[in-house]
C-alpha cells in the first residue's frame, strides 16, 4: 500500500483499480478502423495476426528492475503526462525565472534568472546520473541492513545513469506510463525545488556556490524526501498523503531557504534602506505562467486524464483566487493599498497550499484552504520575518514553507473519500508527523550542504561585489550600462 500515497499519481479515482490504468491499444482504436480490421481481406490478414501474436507470445519478457513492471501504455494518460511535464518545466523556465527576477534590484535581475537556468541544468543531470534511481528504485540490502529497511529511507542505485530503463519498462505504480516519460515528469519536479530555495538567498550568493549547492542537495535532501512520501518509503506507507508536493516540493525547499537565509546573513543595506523590486510587470509575467503551469503540477499529478486531474485543477484554480483575495484583504487593513506583488504573492501562496490537498478535497474545502492561506502567508512573510529579523529575500519561506506546512496539516482536515478513495484514515497527526521528518532532514542536510559549499566554494560574493550588483560581477552583462 505504501505506493499509492506517492505523489498522488497513485491516488488513483476510487471507481478504478490501478492495475487497470494501463488500456490495451486494440481497445482504444476507432470503431470503424477495428471493423476494417476486422473484416480483413481473408485468409492472408488472419495469418498475418496470428503470426504476430505467437511471435509476441515467444518474445521474451524483458529483464526488470526492482522498482520496474512491464509497460502496458495508456494513450490518453501518456498525452497528459506528456502535456504536464511541459506545464510543469514552464513553471521553472520561464515561470520562476520571471516571478523572482522582477523582485530583485535592476542590477542583480541577470543574475537571479541565470540561477533558475544553472538549477535546471545542474538537477537534470543528477537526476539522471542517481537522483531518480534514489527516488523511486527500490533500496537494496547493505551493511547489515535488510532491502526492505533500507528502501524505507532510500531507494538503490539499479538504475543509475538510467541503466535498465528502456522502451518497454514502466514504474511498477504507473504501468500505463512508459519510463522514460515518468523518469522527465518527475525531473520536472526535482528541478523547480532547489530552483526556489534560490529566492531565500537572491543577490547575494556565488555561482559556483549555487551550482555546488544545487548538486548535494539534490541527491542527499530533495531525493531521499521524495522517496520517503512518493516512492516507496516510510512516509508514504504510514498514510502520509501529499498529493503533488506539499511536503516534498514546499515544506522542503521553504525549510532550506530558511536555512539558506539565516547561515548567509542579510543582504547588504537589508533593515536599514529600501530594497524595491525592480520591475513588478515581469514578477506578474512569472506569476501567470506558475499558474498556468500549476494546473500540470496538480492536475498532472493524477497520472490520467481522469475525474481526479479534473478536481485537482478545479481545487488549484480556486484556492489561488481565494489567497490572492484574502491576502489583498489583509494588506488593504494594514497597509490601505493593495500592491501588485502582494496580490501575485497571495496567488503563489494558494497554490503553494492547496498542492498536497489537491486531488483529495473537494472544491469547498480548496476555497477554505486558499482563504486561509493568504492571511497565514502574509503573516510568516512580512510580520514574522521582521520579528525574527532575516532576510528571507523572496520570501521562500513565508510562502512555500508557510503555504506548503498548512496545505499539508488541512489536507488531513477536509481529504474525503467521496473525492479519492486513498483519502480514507486521512488525519492532522499523521500529516504532521511527516511533516516533522520533513522538516529535519531539509533542515540538517542543507546546513551541512552550505558548510560543505563555504569551505570548498565559498558562499558569498564580497561585499564590494554585491554593491555593484552580480550581473556585471558575475556575469559580465547588465540590462544598463
Amino acid at each position: 500500500m505504501a505506493l499509492f500515497y506517492a505523489g498522488g499519481a497513485f491516488a488513483t479515482p476510487a471507481t478504478a483499480d490501478p492495475a487497470t490504468l494501463a488500456a490495451p491499444a486494440a481497445e482504444a482504436a476507432p470503431e470503424g478502423l477495428q471493423a476494417a480490421a476486422d473484416s480483413g481481406a481473408g485468409a492472408a490478414s488472419t495469418v498475418t495476426t496470428e503470426e504476430a501474436a505467437a511471435a509476441e507470445e515467444a518474445a521474451p519478457a524483458p529483464a526488470l528492475l526492482d522498482h520496474q513492471a512491464v509497460a502496458e501504455i495508456d494513450g490518453s494518460a501518456t498525452s497528459w503526462i506528456l502535456t504536464s511535464t511541459a506545464l510543469v518545466l514552464l513553471m521553472t523556465l520561464p515561470g520562476l525565472a520571471l516571478f523572482y527576477g522582477g523582485m530583485v534590484r535592476r542590477k542583480n535581475v541577470i543574475a537571479t534568472i541565470t540561477q533558475s537556468v544553472g538549477v535546471a541544468a545542474v538537477v537534470t543531470l543528477c537526476w539522471f546520473v542517481a537522483g531518480y534511481s534514489l527516488a523511486f528504485g527500490v533500496g537494496q540490502p547493505i551493511a547489515g541492513f535488510s532491502g526492505e529497511q533500507v528502501n524505507a529511507v532510500v531507494g538503490g542505485l539499479q538504475a543509475m545513469f538510467l541503466n535498465g530503463v528502456g522502451m518497454e519498462t514502466a514504474y511498477a505504480a504507473a504501468p500505463g506510463l512508459p519510463e522514460y516519460l515518468w523518469i522527465a515528469f518527475q525531473l520536472t519536479f526535482a528541478i523547480i525545488t532547489p530552483a526556489l530555495v534560490t529566492g531565500a538567498f537572491a543577490e547575494r550568493m556565488k555561482y559556483s556556490a549555487l551550482l555546488l549547492f544545487t548538486a548535494l542537495w539534490t541527491l542527499f535532501v530533495y531525493s531521499p524526501i521524495c522517496h520517503w512520501v512518493w516512492g516507496g518509503g516510510f512516509l508514504g506507507g504510514m498514510g502520509v498523503l501529499d498529493f503533488a508536493g506539499g511536503a516534498v516540493v514546499h515544506v522542503n525547499s521553504g525549510v532550506a531557504g530558511l536555512v539558506c537565509a539565516i547561515f548567509l546573513g542579510p543582504r547588504k543595506g537589508y533593515g536599514t534602506g529600501p530594497i524595491v523590486a525592480h520591475n513588478p510587470v515581469l514578477t506578474l509575467i512569472g506569476a501567470s505562467l506558475l499558474l498556468v503551469g500549476w494546473f500540470g503540477f496538480n492536475a498532472g499529478s493524477a497520472w490520467a486524464a481522469d475525474a481526479i486531474a479534473g478536481v485537482a485543477l478545479l481545487n488549484t484554480l480556486l484556492a489561488a483566487m481565494a489567497a490572492s483575495l484574502s491576502w489583498k484583504l489583509i494588506e488593504v487593513i494594514e497597509k490601505r493599498k493593495p500592491s501588485l506583488i502582494g496580490v501575485l504573492s497571495g496567488l503563489v501562496a494558494g497554490l503553494v497550499a492547496i498542492t498536497p490537498a489537491a486531488g483529495f478535497v473537494d472544491p469547498k474545502g480548496a476555497v477554505i484552504i486558499g482563504l486561509i492561506a493568504g492571511p497565514v502567508c502574509y503573516a510568516a512573510s512580512v510580520w514574522i520575518k521582521k520579528l525574527l529579523r532575516y532576510d528571507d529575500s523572496l520570501d521562500v519561506f513565508g510562502i512555500h514553507g508557510a503555504g506548503g506546512l498548512l496545505g499539508a496539516l488541512l489536507t488531513g482536515v477536509f481529504a474525503t473519500t467521496a473525492i479519492n478513495s486513498v483519502s480514507e484514515g486521512a488525519n492532522v497527526p499523521t500529516q504532521a508527523l511527516g511533516l516533522a521528518w520533513t522538516i529535519a532532514w531539509s533542515a540538517v542536510g542543507t546546513f551541512l550542504i552550505l558548510l560543505i559549499c563555504k569551505f570548498t566554494t565559498g558562499l558569498r560574493v564580497r561585499p564590494e561585489e554585491e554593491e555593484t550588483g552580480l550581473d556585471t560581477v558575475i556575469h559580465g552583462e547588465a540590462l544598463e550600462h
